[in-house]
This record gives structure tokens, sequence and C-alpha cells, in this order.
């Protein structure tokens, strides 16, 4: 039997919209299952995640980025993916790998996601990643990547296709 994987990749696309609702505990399971699930360099493991469901810190966490936020006006859930800086000099590649991991596992229960990068980003009033932690109580030695806005679609979009591969970047042998 082929495996879809193919199939739930070409159907991910990010969600900005939710409908109203509380996730289904044992899907909220499932996806955190993935993204514990996902390899790290040394297998050191590092990343971990802040599920956050209420919705004066999801407003909070929106204030923590100047824009690119929308996905949490509606999201009944928020995950924050952090990793351990001090475990591993590879974070950002773990939680990377994690957070795919989440939103393809979302996708596959027909919930959408949108990534908000927290890493390297600006709010009005400073760094994003120092305004999350103030707001979740993260300690300093954890690197703060991007929060996961997650819930029941609210919008539908088209999959990609196999026409809309581009190739070009694909090198053989050489550059």
């Amino acid at each position: 039997m082929q495996n879809d994987i193919l199939e739930v990749i070409k159907s991910r696309r990010s969600t900005r919209k939710f409908r109203d609702g509380r996730l289904d505990s044992e899907k909220l399971q499932r996806v955190l299952k993935a993204g514990l699930l996902a390899p790290s360099s040394g297998n050191k493991r590092p990343v971990e995640f802040i599920v956050v469901q209420d919705r004066e810190t999801i407003g909070k966490l929106k204030e923590c980025k100047k824009f690119g936020t929308s996905g949490l006006d509606t999201a009944p859930c928020a995950i924050v993916v952090i990793a351990d800086s001090e475990l591993s000099d590879v974070w950002p590649e773990d939680a990377s790998i994690a957070t795919i991991l989440l939103q393809l596992e979302a996708e596959s229960l027909d919930l959408g996601t949108v990534w908000i990068q927290i890493r390297n980003r600006q709010s009005d009033t400073g760094n994003s990643e120092d305004e999350v932690r103030a707001v979740l109580n993260i300690p300093e030695k954890y690197g703060v990547l991007d929060i996961l806005a997650i819930g029941y679609k609210d919008e539908r979009k088209n999959p990609y296709g196999e026409e809309d591969l581009d190739f070009s970047p694909v090198h053989k042998e050489r550059f």
C-alpha cells in the first residue's frame, strides 16, 4: 500500500480563519505526538511545546509581533514551539522540523494551521521572542521559534497540484 503523505503535503495550506469551537482533545494529542516524534540533531530532543487555549492569552501572543498574526484572531488554540538553546546549537532547525510535523498531522486530521514566525521578528515595542517569553514565563535559555495557530478550518484553499511544481531548483550531481 502506498503512503499518502504526498497528498497531505499538497493539501496543507496556511489557514488564517478558524471556526468557533475548542479542539477535540484526541486530535490535539495526535498533533502533539507528531511533534514529539520529530527527529533532532544528535537525538538531543531540545524542542518543547506550550499549548495555549485561553483566548486572553492568545490575544496577548498576537501583540508580540507587528504583523502576520491574523491567524490568532480566530484560532481556538496556539502551540508555541520553543527549544532549549543550551541543549542544542541547531535548535531552530530541530524546532522547524517539529513544527512542520505538527502541521502535517493537523492537515491529516482536517485541521488548519498557520506558522507565525517569532524568531528574529519584532513587535511594536521590542523583540518578539522576548515578548512571548514574558507572556508565557519561558526561561531565557529557550529560543522561541514560532506560534502555530491551529483549529477547524473556516476557509478552504485548493491543494497544490503536480502542475504547480517547479523543478528548476533541482540540480543533479552539481549546481
